[in-house]
């Protein structure tokens, strides 16, 4: 019974895993294995459900006529074919491999290609004048005309104005020997010509003024940066005093530098220089830093005004400005000047310093 019992488990086990129509029933007539017949279920009873509609069969597709042949395209010769209603030139498609190239210059165009713009060849025509007449020529006097423009060309560029820079004005304080010094420059004119004044001098508070000079020169405007200056400078300082001839330059350097120089022939034939320059630094708006230097030669010695030949003082400054206005600016700084050569040996002789380190106060102001 054992045996029967785990060969009807088996046999379910494969009838519940396989399909029905997979299953194999070459075992069925077996001797002494008879399946039990199965029990009918009891029918169930259907849920209603809508019924299906059914598919139609759809009607077989008629093929189209076959198109009938189209006619065969007319040919076309290329070679006749305008390419352009300005252009000349033929061109054949059949042959494009053999296009010949525009002419270089001087050599003649190619046979049966037009040549233009900047393949023409040059020419030796003069150019077309330039227009000198205005629309408004034509509707208004020329008196009238003539008068407007010239007021135009003054108030765009031909009016005077002058303006006056004191660049330093200071107090000076060094080891009790307080002094004061300034240089300022006033200049009127146009863009190009110009009337020039320069002061610049210095001294002591309780010695009085050491040495000065007053400038009238003549600027012209030379290039947009730089002019060129003649005229005469007076010595204002205690005797003997010396009047000069001066030739010099002013302008703005490369980098925003301003410097100047100057050559002066004196009444005496002596003849000395001076060079000068300085730069602003905007640290702020209102805030600037000025380096200055200021270097004076001598072509020879000149005992009378104590100085010697060659290089014969510098002078190196650094000041702070704040500008509470632009056309106002109270500064600070130091200020450091050395006597060298023989006008240091000058100096020595007379029993005064060769160098001297000053600490300044002062204010620049322009209008």
């Amino acid at each position: 019974m054992s045996t029967l019992r785990t060969a009807l488990i088996t046999a379910a086990t494969l009838g519940l895993s396989v399909p029905a129509w997979a299953q194999d029933h070459s075992m069925d007539n077996m001797p002494g294995m008879e399946m039990p017949a199965p029990k009918k279920a009891a029918p169930k009873k259907a849920k209603a459900s809508p019924a299906k509609p059914k598919r139609a069969t759809p009607a077989p597709v008629e093929k189209p006529p076959a198109p009938a042949a189209l006619p065969a395209a007319p040919e076309v010769d290329h070679s006749k074919m305008n390419h352009g209603p300005t252009s000349d030139a033929v061109m054949d498609h059949g042959t494009m491999g053999e296009m010949p190239m525009p002419a270089a210059e001087g050599e003649a165009a190619p046979e049966g290609m037009a040549m233009s713009g900047t393949a023409l060849p040059a020419g030796s025509a003069p150019p077309p004048p330039v227009p000198t007449d205005r629309y408004a020529d034509r509707q208004f006097p020329s008196d009238e005309m003539a008068r407007a423009h010239a007021e135009m060309m003054k108030e765009s560029g031909g009016l005077n104005f002058g303006a006056a820079l004191l660049n330093i004005a200071e107090y000076q304080a060094h080891r009790g020997r307080d002094g004061y010094r300034w240089d300022g420059e006033a200049w009127y004119g146009g863009d190009i010509n110009r009337l020039w004044i320069k002061s610049e001098g210095e001294g002591e508070l309780r010695r009085g003024l050491d040495s000065g000079d007053v400038q009238l020169l003549y600027s012209h405007a030379i290039d947009p940066y730089f002019n060129l200056q003649a005229g005469v400078r007076q010595d204002i300082g205690p005797l003997p005093r010396r009047t000069y001839a001066t030739v010099g330059f002013e302008g703005l350097a490369p980098g925003m530098f301003e410097v100047e120089g100057a050559v002066f022939l004196s009444n005496k034939g002596e003849v000395i220089g001076r060079l000068e320059g300085y730069y602003d630094q905007r640290i702020t708006q209102r805030l600037v830093f000025q380096p200055r230097v200021e270097l004076n030669l001598s072509a020879q010695d000149i005992p009378e005004i104590a100085i010697g030949s060659g290089l014969s003082n510098v002078e190196l400054g650094a000041r702070l400005r704040y500008e509470i206005k632009r056309q106002f600016a109270p500064y600070i700084g130091v200020s450091y000047y050395r006597k060298l050569g023989d006008t240091a040996s000058y100096a020595r002789a007379r029993g005064e310093d060769v160098h001297a380190t000053s600490f300044v106060a002062g204010v620049r102001f322009w209008f």
